[in-house]
């Protein structure tokens, strides 16, 4: 006598797939920020845009316990989840050194060494870090592989010119710069993933830096959100009708009155 025993009943990978993205949504949803940071004349603000179900941009903004405010922007190499399995890693990592009072030079260092010893083939993470203490106006930045952040004032707006190699991408011996800007009452700074500048319209024109500059000039009274909104409000309308290949992401920190 023999039994017939009916085949297992697995779930289609199709719902699967899609319950492993929604959980990966919901993670990388859980290293943002969830609302916009106010504290000691400091108002930060933040918009994000995957290309896919998820991406591999990531930010976020915190109050330091010695009074300061820290900010970081990143793009990792690559597309959907396998990048935001890496900024998971690269944000994991971030968030255990900079809390530790050292500049964001040596933060970016630290960051490189650790994702260097990991060895990701194929993988690495564009970074911005920043910290600012409002008791001296001074903010200090370190870049690496990130466009320029841009200093927005009634003087005018400028890009602050930092570069740096990737973390993850050369040697653990890679080390970088801390520049330093002071910023007056009413001043902002842009920080920005290359969705922004990289963005094609249908005849393969890039919305480019210049563009993302003239709206920083024309809109100097705008609050963080009013900004970021009439930025990524451009980009929608340039880029109407073509498909793009890149996340978005950026911060607008504004140092203001109360």
């Amino acid at each position: 006598m023999s039994t017939t025993v009916p085949p297992l009943e697995l779930p289609a990978i199709g719902k699967l797939r899609e319950e492993e993205l929604e959980e990966a949504r919901l993670m990388q949803g859980g290293m943002l920020p969830t609302e916009s940071l106010r504290a000691n004349k400091v108002k930060i603000s933040h918009a994000f845009q995957p290309i896919a179900e998820v991406g591999g941009d990531f930010l976020d903004y915190f109050e330091l316990t010695d009074g300061t405010v820290g900010l970081y922007v990143g793009d990792v190499s690559g597309k959907g989840l396998p990048a935001a399995m890496y900024a998971a890693l690269a944000v994991g990592t971030l968030r255990g050194v900079h809390k530790t009072g050292v500049s964001p030079g040596d933060v970016l260092s630290t960051l490189n060494r650790r994702l260097m010893i990991r060895g990701m083939p194929r993988r690495h993470a564009a970074v911005q870090y920043a910290v600012f203490d409002p008791r001296s106006r001074e903010m200090r930045i370190a870049s690496a592989g990130m466009p320029y952040p841009v200093h927005i004032s009634p003087r005018g707006c400028r890009p602050i010119e930092i570069v740096g190699i990737p973390p993850g991408l050369y040697a653990p011996s890679v080390t970088y710069e801390t520049s330093r800007i002071v910023l007056d009452e009413g001043d902002s700074v842009l920080f920005c993933t290359d969705g922004i500048i990289d963005a094609f319209s249908t005849e393969g024109e890039s919305f480019g830096v210049e563009r993302m500059q003239m709206i920083c000039e024309t809109r100097l009274c705008d609050s963080p959100v009013e900004l970021l909104g009439r930025i990524f409000s451009a980009v929608g309308r340039f880029t109407h009708g073509r498909a793009q290949y890149d996340d978005t992401a950026a911060a607008v920190f504004h140092y203001g009155r109360d």
